[in-house]
């Protein structure tokens, strides 16, 4: 594994710059994986899921420290706006969901004294605070269905009523029409007439 510098260093050059937010998300992707007993992400990214939960600053630190991309399958974001990621050891099984400590933000002031600005503090803190301060671990169970695993697409059918083409599953069976998402509840964007 990395160190954390030069993790560190990779999440900036990534994401344009080193916030609170990476070092977080650079500590919690470290965290997750060896509680999971992934020590090379690189090496076993065949053997690994990510579920993020923010799209903020953290889902990209995540993203370079893991190696998990949208595009490879093994990264899933599920907004639901927490700071938190599930790591998934497809071999073993383990799942485990690692959630940023609210705490940790007023914590930041204890661990970088005499450092101006809150979040130039944090920046620094989060580097060193220890993780049972950062972050709280909790055991779970995560089942991905075939349609969701990395690898090739299992099934691709064609919308009746705009044409495209939908892989994986993602299909809507409406009283017989096979129709996209977009088409069967409305997507977020509107086709012009």
């Amino acid at each position: 594994m990395n160190t954390l510098s030069d993790d560190l260093e990779v999440a900036a050059a990534f994401h344009g710059e080193t916030c609170p937010g990476q070092v977080l998300g650079v500590r919690l992707a470290r965290a997750g994986l060896a509680q999971i007993g992934i020590s090379d992400p690189v090496a076993d990214r065949k053997k690994l899921i990510v579920f993020v939960e923010i799209d903020r600053c953290a889902a990209d630190a995540i993203m370079a420290v893991t190696g998990c991309r949208v595009g490879k399958r093994n990264l899933k974001v599920v907004d639901y706006g927490v700071m938190a990621a599930t790591f998934l050891n497809l071999e073993s099984g383990r799942a485990v969901r690692v959630v940023a400590r609210e705490e940790s933000r007023a914590l930041a002031a204890g661990y970088a004294p005499g450092v101006e600005g809150k979040y130039e503090q944090q920046r620094r803190a989060y580097t060193i605070m220890p993780e049972k301060e950062l972050f709280s671990f909790e055991e779970v169970e995560v089942s991905v269905p075939p349609e969701d695993m990395p690898g090739r697409p299992l099934s691709r059918v064609r919308c009746e009523s705009c044409g495209d083409y939908v892989q994986d599953k993602r299909e809507v069976n409406a009283y017989g029409t096979v129709l996209c998402l977009a088409c069967a509840r409305g997507g977020y964007y509107k086709r012009k007439s």
